[in-house]
């Protein structure tokens, strides 16, 4: 993807220019799952921006404090789910620190409808290993590793392949490319475990213990791993930095809008003809995205969860006016989150798809905190009883209440990802529930 490109889809907004690719670098190059080796990143420009930042390209190189200020500039916001702006995060980090120093990319892809980390890992494993020594160099860090989902192994062992072909080049390691720079990278599998995607959590889980998320403060950037000051950003974050690098940070910026800058992927999943990773500029229409993804399937278009399962439910009306973007969203009253844009047609029950939700939030609570532990099972237990006729008048207020207790009352975001859905689905849709109490039925034709 070169600038002309883009600036024809700006112009035109002609979608095939993105689908599947990342800017400049190309996230998805090797959809046959044969181009991720280090000969063809190289061959595609990888590695550039690390030679740049080390003067390695004929150039006087990047000190620390020009990488941060350009990922400032670019407005680059943490991919993962909470949006932080990343070149602040990284000016949090204490270079003078005179001990040990950790980055970790967070690649605990468990958030339901979210698919978009593996396939950057899987296609092109050498952009978040390129993005991670940038971050190191720019904090001064000498150690980092990624942290995967124990449930995609394959893709765990092919980062680990990846990580070998690096080092053996000397993009990894000690005095990288000749310079006074050195970054060592280990993978590290997680269990499956969702929780160990909360990034204390995860901290807890790569020291060898039980993933439950700490107290903070101590925030990671001054406590984390092992005690010591750490940087967690997620995998799509790091797989952004090399093209900010390239190009500058304002170039990034100019691809998005203000405060979201660059591009997005979404993993557009649920009721829709072509459902798959689609990574269109920040502010693009929702309903561009809906093209992407084939339109509708099954049904004319009912709701929308925009960032994952933990995200609020939006109605059809308000989502087809909103724009793919961190503030148009939740100036919509929901988030972008992890990206995961679940579509749902006018077939779906909206108790039944609540049932599911609640469910999984039910079983992945760690139980540490009691708001959460008790009460995501007492969301689940009250709409199931609904689902299955057995619900009274009264459940509905019940409903409200146990989310409104869970939510920010917990140690970490499981409890208000458990107490949002809800509280969504109660806002635009409590007639459906109050029809399934009163009629021992549901309202709408639901699919087998």
């Amino acid at each position: 993807m070169t600038m002309a490109d883009l600036s024809k889809f700006q112009a035109t907004g002609q979608e095939t220019c993105f689908h599947g690719r990342h800017i400049g670098a190309q996230i998805y190059a090797g959809l046959d799952g044969r181009n991720w080796r280090l000969q063809d990143y190289l061959a595609r420009g990888g590695y550039s921006a690390l030679r740049k930042i080390l003067g390695q390209d004929g150039g006087a190189g990047l000190t620390p404090e020009q990488v941060i200020a350009e990922v400032k500039g670019s407005a680059l916001r943490g991919r993962g789910g909470a949006g932080f702006p990343t070149g602040l995060k990284w000016s949090f980090m204490p270079r003078a620190f005179p001990g040990a120093k950790y980055l970790v990319c967070n690649s605990d892809e468990g958030e339901p409808g979210t698919c978009k980390d593996r396939d950057i890992l899987r296609y092109n494993p050498h952009i978040v290993i390129e993005g991670m020594a940038i971050a190191a160099y720019a904090m001064g860090i000498r150690t980092g590793y990624n942290y995967i989902h124990g449930e995609i192994f394959e893709v765990y062992e092919r980062f680990e392949e990846a990580l070998e072909e690096a080092r053996a080049a000397g993009f990894l390691g000690d005095d990288i490319l000749g310079s006074s720079f050195s970054f060592q990278l280990h993978a590290f599998h997680g269990f499956g475990a969702y929780i160990c995607g909360e990034e204390t959590a995860l901290l807890e889980s790569l020291e060898g213990k039980k993933g439950q998320p700490r107290f903070k403060p101590p925030f990671p950037a001054s406590f984390g791993l092992y005690g010591k000051p750490t940087t967690i950003n997620n995998t799509e974050t790091f797989a952004a930095v090399p093209w900010i690098i390239n190009h500058g940070g304002q170039a990034y910026l100019e691809v998005g809008k203000p405060n979201n800058g660059g591009t997005k992927i979404f993993s557009v999943v649920g009721d829709v003809n072509q459902p798959g990773n689609f990574e269109i500029p920040m502010g693009t229409p929702f309903s561009k995205l809906l093209e992407l993804a084939g339109g509708v399937k099954g049904g004319a278009l009912k709701a929308v969860i925009p960032g994952g399962s933990s995200a609020p439910v939006l109605p059809a009306s308000i989502m087809m006016d909103c724009t793919m973007d961190y503030d148009s969203i939740a100036k919509a009253g929901s988030m972008l989150g992890s990206g995961a844009v679940i579509v749902m047609n006018d077939t779906r029950c909206m108790v039944r798809s609540l049932l599911r939700l609640s469910y999984f939030y039910q079983h992945e609570s760690c139980g540490q905190c009691t708001p959460c532990r008790e009460g995501t099972g007492w969301l689940w237990r009250l709409v199931n009883r609904i689902e299955h006729g057995q619900g009274k008048p009264e459940d509905l207020a019940l409903l409200d209440s146990v989310a409104d207790n869970i939510k920010g009352r917990t140690i970490c975001a499981l409890g208000d990802a458990a107490a949002m859905p809800v509280q969504g689905m109660l806002k635009h849709f409590r007639d459906e529930f109050a029809h399934h109490i009163e009629h021992k039925t549901c309202m709408v034709s639901v699919p087998a």
